[in-house]
């Protein structure tokens, strides 16, 4: 290497093509005998030194603005050298930064022309996935990422967050080309889906595809439309007239009949009458009572999609409950006890929701268990994250094969017992559902003889 780091070969070329000239015309005046030989050595070697003096500023203004212009590639912006032995050089070197500065605004425009565009995408309330023609994720907006979770970056087949074989059908048949290489099918479809949870989730997917492929790849469009509120509706209002005119035609019998008899035979007789407006009254009062459990069931059920976010103090919760229950407990000779950490988070929830969750478990712990009895109530962290409120009863129990199926609605272990104590049939079935929605899982353990279990957990907003 020569300096400035010009490569020697590239010097020693550089002097040849710059003396071939005056070296061959003193060799032909040396031939023609118009110089002596000592002459002719002399001027050669004078005209070897300045050439080579002239040839290395030369090749290092050439250098000077390789290294410029290979700087302004990197997107660097260098100081322009100071190339006056070579004007042609300096020249292009000022030609040069301007069209790198001018480069450099293009990119920053369509930087901030795709940063728009990523903004509107992501403004879309929506989740909209874009696929090129390979079915790799392209791209998509935040409300397809909160849905799906990060796909971990993008040319990855839509299968790896999307395990839908109906979606992918549809999307394969979307972009399948013909054997002319033009599109065989229609250029938009629409398919039903549902996301597993919990809480499940209906979706309908809108399927597009595009004229051309975008800039970035985009061929196929995928628009996720969140149906799951309409279809739930959709479902209460159908199980509403279903359960309520299961659940409400033996009151209603009792009432008539009450009614007819009240009007006939009984219509002077004081004694049945009062028996039978008792009874009436206490019929009246459990249609009430069911009609309001499913109402907050069906309220419950429509919102349940809709994940609570406000930190709740669950000591304050518990301690409102047994203040309300305190009276019953009472009257069932049934103890209450509560055993609070002290370290007890905060969970993410609805403070109202969480009360019903509770009143309801503590309210059938009463019920259950048996006279002279304690029921009692725990509270603690669990692992960093999540924290477990437990309440305990010493009961009869329940038999294993009744406990997956507490949960559904109107179902009894005893149903003679349970209308007895003024159970709807609902109660679990409402813990289930708000339990759904806060994202936390209800765990019922029971000993037949001993009592039961039933413990939520709940997501904690003070992660340890």
């Amino acid at each position: 290497m020569a300096d400035n780091g010009i490569p020697l070969r590239r010097t020693l070329v550089a002097n040849a093509v710059a003396l071939a000239p005056s070296w061959g015309a003193l060799a032909l005046l040396f031939g023609l005998g118009e110089l002596s030989g000592r002459a002719t050595l002399v001027a050669m070697a004078g005209i070897a030194v300045v050439t080579m003096l002239l040839v290395q500023r030369y090749l290092s203004s050439l250098a000077s603005f390789a290294r410029f212009v290979g700087e302004l590639s990197d997107e660097r912006q260098p100081v322009m050298p100071r190339l006056s032995f070579a004007p042609a050089t300096e020249e292009l070197a000022t030609a040069a930064a301007t069209l790198s500065t001018g480069w450099r605004r293009q990119r920053a425009s369509i930087d901030n022309l795709a940063a728009s565009a990523q903004t509107i995408v992501d403004g879309l309330p929506d989740p909209l996935v874009c696929l090129d023609r390979q079915r790799r994720i392209v791209r998509t907006n935040l409300a397809a990422a909160l849905l799906l979770g990060s796909p971990g970056g993008f040319e990855r087949d839509v299968s790896t967050v999307l395990r839908q074989p109906q979606l992918l059908a549809a999307i394969d048949a979307l972009l399948e080309t013909g054997a002319d290489g033009n599109f065989a099918r229609p250029d938009q479809s629409v398919v039903d889906l549902v996301l597993p949870g919990p809480p499940e989730l209906d979706m309908v997917a809108h399927l597009r595809r595009l004229p051309r492929a975008a800039a970035d790849g985009s061929l196929a469009l995928i628009v996720l439309h969140d149906t799951t509120a309409l279809r739930r509706a959709e479902r209460m209002r159908a199980d509403f007239v279903a359960n309520a005119s299961h659940e409400l035609k033996t009151p209603i019998a009792g009432l008539a009949g009450f009614i007819e008899t009240l009007r006939g035979p009984a219509r002077e007789d004081t004694a049945a009458r009062e028996r039978f407006l008792g009874i009436m009254a206490e019929q009246a009062e459990r249609m009430r009572r069911l009609v309001d459990d499913l109402l907050m069931l069906s309220r419950i059920e429509q919102h349940e999609h809709a994940k609570p976010a406000a930190a709740v103090d669950l000591s304050g919760v518990l301690r409102s409950v047994l203040d309300l229950l305190q009276l019953k407990a009472s009257s069932r000779r049934v103890g209450i006890e509560i055993d609070l950490a002290p370290d007890l988070p905060r969970a993410i929830g609805d403070h109202d929701e969480l009360i019903i969750v509770f009143q309801n478990l503590i309210d059938n712990a009463l019920k259950y268990a048996r006279p002279e009895t304690s029921v009692r109530v725990e509270a603690r962290r669990v692992g960093k994250d999540r924290v477990a409120v437990a309440v305990r009863d010493e009961g009869d129990g329940i038999p294993a094969a009744h406990l997956p199926r507490l949960t559904e609605r109107f179902y009894r272990v005893d149903t003679a017992r349970s209308r007895q104590l003024g159970g709807t049939g609902l109660g679990l079935a409402i813990v289930k559902h708000v339990v759904n929605r806060h994202r936390g899982r209800l765990d019922i353990q029971s000993v037949p003889g001993k009592g039961s279990t039933f413990t939520v957990t709940l997501p904690a907003s003070d992660p340890a």
